[in-house]
């Protein structure tokens, strides 16, 4: 099976022996870097994004900010910047996310990827909850 790609606005893979063509645009190899990033327990969000549980509410437009793509003929390089959740260990979390960003890479779009960078560019915190007044024991009246 022959591929072939070329650099435009996206990535052209062709097969020889395919019925036409399939691009790939850099923001879809990003946006499925992103994701697959954000679903390593201990990643908050990705650097300038919103954290994972509002991402069903707002959509996915913003899932490609923290993650550099620089693809060549040969291979994909992908820097992502992210925030990590405090109490994880930032060496295991990184390695988990270079892990699943290239098999999910490669396993979408056929690419080769040849590095995954992290950047932690942050620790998220979560703020304490306010302590619930205690509530009174309700009064049973005897008629």
């Amino acid at each position: 099976m022959a591929m072939d790609m070329e650099r435009q606005d996206g990535y052209k893979l062709r097969d020889s022996g395919a019925f036409g063509e399939v691009q790939i645009a850099d923001e879809v190899v990003a946006i499925i870097s992103g994701l697959a990033a954000l679903e390593v327990e201990g990643v908050a969000k990705m650097s300038g994004n919103v954290p994972n549980e509002w991402i069903s509410r707002l959509g996915m437009n913003n899932l490609s900010k923290g993650v550099k793509v620089e693809v060549s003929p040969e291979s994909v390089r992908i820097d992502l910047s992210l925030e990590m959740k405090y109490g994880y260990s930032i060496p295991k979390v990184s390695e988990q996310v270079q892990e699943k960003v290239k098999s999910a890479i490669e396993s979408m779009t056929g690419l080769t990827v040849e590095r995954v960078n992290v950047r932690i560019a942050g620790v998220a915190v979560d703020k304490p909850q306010k302590a619930q007044k205690p509530q009174r024991a309700a009064r049973v009246v005897k008629k």
